[in-house]
C-alpha cells in the first residue's frame, strides 16, 4: 500500500461585519475572517493538506482568489471539489488532524460540530477527523486577536489497484 502525508496552513485577518466560519460552521463572534470566499481558515488548511498529500498543488491553484465565481463561496464547496479531485486520482483519506490558533473566541464547544461537518463533507467517519484549538498566549497576530490561523495534516492511501 502507498501512503502520503500533506500539510496545510491558512490564516485570515479578523474584521468586523463578517460571519466567522471555522470548520464549516458559523461560530458566534464579534468579528469574522476577511477573504475572497467565506475565509474559513480551517477548511482552507484541510484542502491544502489533502491536495499536497495527493501531489495536486494547492488551494490557490484550484480556486484562485481572482476568480469571481468563488467570491463569497462557502469553503465547504472547495472541500467537496478537492475530495472529488483526489478520488479521481485514486486516493482515499485515512485521517485529518487540525490545529486552530485563536485567542478568541474559545472554540472547545464548537469542535464536535466542526468535526461532524468536516467528516460529512469528506465522506469519512468522524473518528478520522481530529480538531485541536489553542491560543498564542497573547503573542503575534493571533495573540493580539488580529487573525486566526489553522494548520492541517492529511494522510492519504492509494486505493487498491491504483498506482502512485
Amino acid at each position: 500500500m502507498s501512503y502520503r502525508v500533506g500539510i496545510g496552513h491558512d490564516v485570515h485577518r479578523l474584521v468586523a461585519g463578517r460571519r466567522l466560519m471555522l470548520g464549516g460552521i458559523e461560530v458566534p463572534h464579534s468579528h469574522g475572517l476577511l477573504g475572497h470566499s467565506d475565509a474559513d481558515a480551517v477548511l482552507h488548511a484541510i484542502c491544502d493538506a489533502i491536495l499536497g498529500a495527493a501531489g495536486l498543488g494547492d488551494i490557490g491553484e484550484h480556486f484562485p482568489n481572482t476568480d469571481p465565481q468563488y467570491k463569497g463561496a462557502p469553503s465547504s464547496l472547495f472541500l467537496k471539489l478537492v475530495t472529488q479531485k483526489i478520488r479521481d486520482a485514486g486516493w482515499v483519506i485515512e485521517n485529518i488532524d487540525v490545529m486552530i490558533l485563536a485567542e478568541a473566541p474559545k472554540l472547545q464547544e464548537f469542535k464536535p460540530r466542526m468535526k461532524y461537518h468536516i467528516a460529512k463533507e469528506l465522506e469519512i467517519d468522524q473518528t478520522q477527523v481530529n480538531i485541536k484549538a489553542g491560543t498564542n498566549e497573547g503573542l503575534g497576530y493571533v495573540g493580539t486577536k488580529e487573525g486566526i490561523a489553522a494548520y492541517a495534516v492529511a494522510l492519504l492511501r492509494k486505493q487498491d489497484g491504483s498506482s502512485v
